[in-house]
């Protein structure tokens, strides 16, 4: 399998061509309101470069959609729709927000998707990504190139390019930009091991699947943990065995880490040798993994309740358990309640088990957005919510989040950097080393990688000597807790990530194509069931062969088209 399905070319040549000279595509209309952005035949002119934070002379009036906590308490005479953030924007840009829809955040989908479907929609609103391509597909989307050339201001720009062109491929048609968002730094699952087992029994860090059985195997069998001990944990009741492209966040406590050692990746498509889109649940590397993990489950090395245990986390809170598959961010986690507990459960995270024959670990990474910040083509100034962003970017550190959660900001899109976690712990590094200092960064810096200057004035308060070890016993986690889950979280988590060799697997797709509207959650319900059944010896791995031809037979075949189809239209 060619695992890495995007390539730094295919990035580069859609972050070249999207500044470049294409015609609108056949389904877009590039006539009308848009002039700014109008494509000449043969090439387009270079954008003129404008004011990033231009006042307008006139008051203009923009229309926005939000999703809003219902539960919310504003100070007196605020409210979702005026508030510190509607008032910010009309005295900076002259522009009054006025709101289509709000909705709560359970509703919202909901009411985006009828707004689209009887093409009711604002001049801008966030959406998910396959909302985007739906609109796209819709011909209701402003092409945003030449505005984004325009209006994007220089640190939009910094946090956009950080991610190498993943962000601009995200939402790009034939080199055109038809939405805005922002890269994320990923979120990887990690295999988190109790070091303090490992040291007790005298074992060294695992690195492949086999060493990884072996581990588990000794703490079992010597029931390190004297409570009955449990050497790997699964999903609890209804939760996922992998994440999937539509779910493609982490899926703490399920089986991804270990999927990812066999080179196989369930819920993924990525592309086969061929370089053509397969889905990454029918692959024999799939299959492969489903045997192995039916073995660890008949040998008592995977939890016996995994499945229908209400709560995966607890076996690891009580001490009973030694390996999961997690986030970087367990700090946040479930691993207070741990240290609350047994002060000397000492749980660290490795980027493994590696795969045979390449020597890096390659996990399936999230796509490079989570968000999509669109506008209609019917917009009269598409520029404001670029504008709006730029005013978000350059004055978030000035609001008082306490009266109004910054998610009432209009059209917002998280912004940041892509590596903004790898460049904070470098720093943590540097700083903790001695060979820098606070005063070594520059305001840039720090306006780019907004925690930066909180995270350096705090990692000693947590950290002990010697700091070069992450082990528990380094660090006082009761002097600043919440510092204690950020820093840890950075420097056992994301440290993994950053010294181990790693090449990230992304996900052909992260959206919904027509076929799949309508059967993918009967197949994703066949594909759950079977391999739960696999793993938990009810069915034998022969159960794999039937439901891959199931798949392809009830709709697999057809969204594999879709997908190919989806997959050579981003080229």
């Amino acid at each position: 399998m060619k695992r890495k399905v995007i390539s730094l070319a295919l990035a580069l040549s859609i972050v070249l061509t999207g500044c470049g000279a294409q015609k609108a595509p056949d389904n877009q209309d590039s006539s009308g309101p848009q002039a700014d952005a109008a494509v000449q035949e043969g090439g387009a002119a270079e954008a003129q470069r404008e004011d990033p934070f231009g006042r307008y002379e006139e008051p203009v009036t923009f229309t926005v959609a939000l999703s809003v906590d219902p539960n919310e308490v504003f100070p007196e005479g605020d409210s979702y729709t005026d508030n510190q953030y509607t008032r910010h924007i009309k005295e900076e840009l002259n522009v009054d927000i006025e709101y289509l829809f709000t909705a709560s955040s359970s509703d919202w989908d909901t009411k985006v998707n009828l707004a689209i479907t009887s093409n009711q929609i604002p001049d801008a609103m966030v959406v998910s990504s396959t909302q985007f391509n739906q609109m796209y597909k819709a011909g209701q989307l402003a092409d945003l190139t030449d505005f984004y050339e325009k209006y994007a201001s220089d640190a939009m720009r910094a946090m956009i390019d950080s991610s190498d062109g993943l962000a601009i491929e995200n939402v790009s048609y034939g080199g055109r930009m038809y939405a805005i968002t922002s890269p994320s730094d990923g979120d990887y699952e990690l295999t988190w091991i109790r070091k303090d087992w490992l040291d007790k029994l005298g074992l060294d860090v695992p690195q492949t699947v086999d060493e990884l059985e072996d581990v588990a195997k000794a703490f079992v069998e010597n029931d390190v943990s004297g409570k009955g001990t449990i050497g790997i944990v699964g999903p609890q009741s209804g939760g996922l065995l992998n994440a999937t492209f539509l779910s493609n966040g982490t899926n703490n406590y399920g089986f991804d880490s270990f999927f990812s050692g066999f080179g196989a990746y369930p819920g993924w498509w990525i592309l086969g040798d061929d370089g053509v889109p397969v889905y990454g649940s029918i692959t024999q590397q799939t299959r492969n993994a489903l045997e192995k993990l039916a073995e660890w489950y008949a040998q008592g090395l995977i939890d016996p309740e995994m499945g229908i245990r209400q709560d995966a986390s607890e076996p690891i809170i009580s001490g009973r358990a030694g390996i999961f598959s997690g986030g970087w961010w367990m700090g946040y986690a479930c691993l207070p309640d741990v240290i609350a507990n047994d002060p000397q459960a000492n749980f660290q995270a490795y980027a493994i088990p590696i795969v045979d024959g390449t020597g890096e670990y390659e996990p399936h990474a999230t796509g490079a957005s989570t968000s999509y910040l669109v506008v209609s083509k019917d917009c009269a100034h598409p520029e404001i919510a670029i504008k709006l962003n730029n005013l978000l970017i350059r004055d978030e550190s000035s609001f008082d989040t306490s009266k109004g959660n910054i998610g009432n900001f209009p059209c917002r899109i998280p912004f940041g950097m892509h590596d903004e976690s790898i460049f904070t712990v470098n720093a943590l590094r540097e700083v903790l080393a001695g060979t820098k200092t606070s005063d070594d960064f520059t305001e840039e810096q720090f306006s780019l990688y907004k925690l930066l200057k909180n995270d350096l004035a705090t990692i000693k308060t947590v950290k002990l000597e010697p700091y070069d070890s992450t082990d528990i016993d380094t660090w006082d986690v009761q002097a600043d807790p919440s510092s204690w889950a950020r820093n840890y979280s950075l420097m056992v988590g994301w440290g993994a990530l950053i010294d181990g060799a790693r090449s990230d697997v992304y996900s052909v797709i992260y959206s919904q194509t027509p076929t799949m509207e309508q059967r993918w959650a009967n197949l994703e319900k066949m594909e759950n069931e079977t391999f739960m059944k696999i793993i938990m010896n009810q069915e034998p791995i022969e159960a794999f062969d039937t439901f891959v031809e199931d798949w392809k037979a009830q709709g697999g075949d057809t969204i594999t088209q879709e997908v190919i189809e989806y997959y050579e239209s981003k080229k």
